[in-house]
C-alpha cells in the first residue's frame, strides 16, 4: 500500500433505495414485454409511444421489445427527419470548425424534422383503426400522444462510450468515423441541449423509464416510481456513479484508493459530482435502475439547488467536484479559463469555469504553476508560447510561469484568466463552478493525446483571457492557502479556504472528532470526506436514515434537507477527521 493504510472502501456504485414502490421495477426484455402487453385492448387499437435520447440502441428496441409485441403497424420517427445536410445548415454556426469548441444551440426537437413528413404521419397513426401501433425513435411523443408512453433514456457517460466504440454517430448524421472530439463537442454544444429541453417536460408524463445503459439488460420502472425516486432523493444525502478515464498524464493514486482496475495504465480523471455527466442509481426492490443525474437537476431543480441558486442558474448543478490524477504521472497542460464575459460572447454559456485545487495527496516534489511570474512580458510569453506550438523550441515555463510548493490539504484558488495547471505527484480534488469542457491549453509539454493526435491547444482564446496582472505576490497573497478560522467548539473546528471574490462558490473545512452541525440554509452542499476512513451524516430530526461516506467520497445534501450533523464513524471514531464543503455564496 503506498496511498493508503488499510483497504479500499470507496463505493464505485452509490445507489438511493427508493421506498414505498414493490413491484413497480422490472429488469430483462421478456419481463419488459410482458409487463407492457399488459396494457394492451384486446382487438382493439393501441398506440404504444417509445420516445427516445440520443444514442440509445432502436435496433436492439425494434428486435427486443417491439417485434415480441406483434405489433400491425410500427412508425420509426427518423424516417421524417430532414436530410443530413439540411440539418448541418442550420446547425453550421453553432458546430463551428473548431475540434472542441461550439456554440450553445437553441434549437428544438421539432425543427429536426420535416413538418410536411411529420403531419402526414401523425395522420396515418390517427386514421389506424385497430390493432397495436408502435411509434418509436427520437420525438415520437411528437408523432402521437400514444395510450401507453415510455421513454427509454441513456446516461451520457454511455454515450460517450459509444462514440468511442465508434457505435453512435450524433443525431441527424452518419458520422461514426469522425473524431470523437468532434461528436463529443456536437453532442455537448448542441443534441444534449436540445433533448433535455424536450425531455423535461415530457420524463413528468411517461408510463414508464426505460434504462437502456446496458446492451441487452433493459431496466424499466413506472413513471409515478420514477418520479416519486427522484423526489425522495432530493430529502437525503446521495452520491452520483463516479466515472473514471486514463489520460496522457495520468496516475497510479485512484487505482488504490478507489479500488480500479490494476492492468490499467493511469486514470487521470474522475468526475465524482458532474450531474451533466454522471448517472444516479436508483433502488427499487432488487432492481436497479439507473438514470441521467440531469434527470434530477431537470426535474427537482428547486428542491435541490434551493430557491436562490435556483433563480440564478436555473434548472444546472452549479458545483463540481472532479478528481485530477498526477501521482507517478505527468504534469497536466498549461492552460486557462475563459472570463465571463468571454464564454457568454463566444460559447453561449452564462457562467464560466472558475475552480480551485485542493490537495488529497501529495509526492515529495508536487507543485502546482499558478498565475505569471512578476515581471512579464504578455507578448514576449504569448510570441514564446506560439514559438513552442510550431515546433521550434520548448516554452519557457520557468521563466513566465509561478510554481508553487504544494501540500497535502493545500488549497489553491483559480479564477477565471488565470495560468494555471497542477505538476506531477499531485492529487486534486477539483472544485470548481460546472461548465467543465472550457479549458484553453496553451502549452502540453509536447505530447500526444492517447489517440495519437496532437492534443488542442488554443492560444487564439488563450490570449484574450489571460489576466497578466495575476503575478508571484498577487497570487501568493490571494490565492494560496487563503485559509480564514471561522468558528470552533469542543472537537471541531471550521475554516474558510476559498474560493477568490471573484467566483460564487465558497468553500469551508471542517477539522472534527466530535458530530459537527451544519445547515444548508436553503442551499445546496457538496462536501468531501479529505481525512478519515469514513463518517455518518445524520439527520437531527430523523428525516433520512443514517448515510455512510468513505474516504475521498463526494457527496451531496439537497437544499432542502437544512439541518444535518457529520460525524467520525467505525473506524474513524477517536480520530481527527475533515470534510471540504462548497456551496453558493448568497
Amino acid at each position: 500500500m503506498k496511498y493508503l493504510s488499510g483497504n479500499s472502501n470507496y463505493d464505485k456504485f452509490p445507489h438511493v433505495e427508493i421506498k414505498g414502490f414493490p413491484n413497480q421495477a422490472w429488469q430483462g426484455w421478456s419481463t419488459i414485454v410482458e409487463q407492457v402487453k399488459c396494457r394492451e385492448s384486446n382487438n382493439q387499437k393501441h398506440v404504444l409511444v417509445i420516445d427516445t435520447y440520443h444514442g440509445v440502441d432502436h435496433n436492439e428496441l425494434l428486435e427486443q421489445l417491439i417485434t415480441p409485441l406483434k405489433p400491425s403497424h410500427v412508425v420509426f420517427t427518423d424516417e421524417a427527419k430532414y436530410s443530413e445536410e439540411h440539418i448541418f445548415e442550420m446547425l453550421e454556426r453553432n458546430i463551428t470548425d473548431d475540434r472542441v469548441f461550439g456554440v450553445i444551440a437553441p434549437h428544438k426537437l421539432n425543427e429536426f424534422f420535416d413538418a410536411e413528413k411529420l403531419s402526414e404521419i401523425k395522420h396515418q397513426i390517427e386514421s389506424a383503426t385497430d390493432g397495436l401501433i408502435v411509434v418509436y425513435g427520437h420525438g415520437a411523443k411528437l408523432f402521437a400522444e400514444g395510450d401507453t408512453f415510455i421513454y427509454a433514456d441513456l446516461a451520457r457517460w454511455e454515450i460517450q462510450q459509444r462514440f468511442r466504440h465508434g457505435e453512435l454517430g450524433n443525431w441527424g448524421v452518419e458520422n461514426t468515423d469522425e473524431d470523437v472530439l468532434r461528436r463529443y463537442k456536437r453532442a455537448f454544444f448542441i443534441e444534449w441541449r436540445v433533448f433535455d429541453r424536450y425531455k423535461t417536460k415530457l420524463l413528468p408524463q411517461a408510463d414508464f423509464l426505460l434504462d437502456t445503459n446496458v446492451a441487452l439488460t433493459p431496466k424499466m420502472v413506472t413513471g409515478k416510481a420514477f418520479m416519486a425516486g427522484l423526489e425522495q432523493t432530493v430529502q437525503q444525502p446521495f452520491r452520483l456513479v463516479p466515472f473514471f478515464d486514463p489520460g496522457v498524464w495520468g496516475g497510479q493514486w485512484m487505482k488504490e484508493v478507489c479500488d480500479l482496475d490494476e492492468t490499467k495504465p493511469n486514470y487521470a480523471w474522475c468526475f465524482d459530482c458532474v450531474p451533466e455527466e454522471n448517472s444516479l442509481l436508483l433502488k427499487y426492490d432488487d432492481v436497479i435502475v439507473e438514470v441521467p443525474s440531469q434527470d434530477l437537476v431537470l426535474l427537482e431543480p428547486k428542491r435541490l439547488l434551493g430557491e436562490e441558486v435556483h433563480a440564478r442558474f436555473g434548472a444546472e448543478f452549479p458545483i463540481r467536484f472532479d478528481f485530477l490524477d498526477t501521482m507517478e504521472g505527468q504534469h497536466l497542460s498549461l492552460q486557462v479559463h475563459p472570463l465571463t464575459e468571454y464564454i457568454q460572447q463566444e460559447f453561449g454559456m452564462h457562467y464560466t469555469q472558475d475552480e480551485s485545487y485542493y490537495m488529497l495527496d501529495v509526492g515529495d516534489d508536487a507543485s502546482v504553476y499558478l498565475g505569471t511570474k512578476t515581471g512579464t512580458n504578455p507578448g514576449e510569453m504569448m510570441a514564446d508560447l506560439e514559438a513552442a506550438q510550431r515546433g521550434e523550441k520548448t516554452f519557457d515555463d520557468e521563466r513566465f510561469i509561478n510554481q508553487f510548493p504544494a501540500k497535502k490539504h493545500d488549497h489553491f484558488l483559480i479564477p477565471a484568466g488565470t495560468v494555471h495547471c497542477s505538476g506531477s505527484n499531485s492529487m486534486v480534488l477539483e472544485i470548481s463552478a460546472t461548465p467543465y469542457i472550457f479549458t484553453f491549453k496553451l502549452w502540453d509539454w509536447e505530447r500526444l493525446g492517447l489517440d495519437g493526435q496532437p492534443r488542442p491547444v488554443h492560444l487564439d482564446h488563450g490570449k484574450e483571457v489571460i489576466q497578466w496582472d495575476r503575478n508571484t505576490e498577487w497570487c501568493e497573497e490571494h490565492l494560496v492557502n487563503a485559509i480564514t478560522p471561522i468558528a470552533e467548539g469542543k472537537g471541531w473546528r471550521e475554516e474558510k479556504t476559498g474560493l477568490h471574490e471573484r467566483e460564487f462558490i465558497e468553500t469551508r473545512r471542517h477539522w472534527f472528532s466530535q458530530p459537527v452541525s451544519h445547515n444548508t440554509e436553503g442551499n445546496v452542499n457538496v462536501l468531501n470526506l479529505v481525512e478519515g476512513k469514513e463518517a455518518l451524516v445524520l439527520s437531527p430530526d430523523n428525516l433520512f436514515a443514517p448515510f455512510v461516506v468513505h474516504y475521498a467520497e463526494t457527496f451531496v445534501i439537497p437544499a432542502q434537507v437544512g439541518e444535518y450533523i457529520i460525524q467520525p464513524y467505525g473506524a474513524s471514531e477517536g480520530t481527527e477527521i475533515a470534510t471540504i464543503k462548497a456551496y453558493v455564496r448568497g
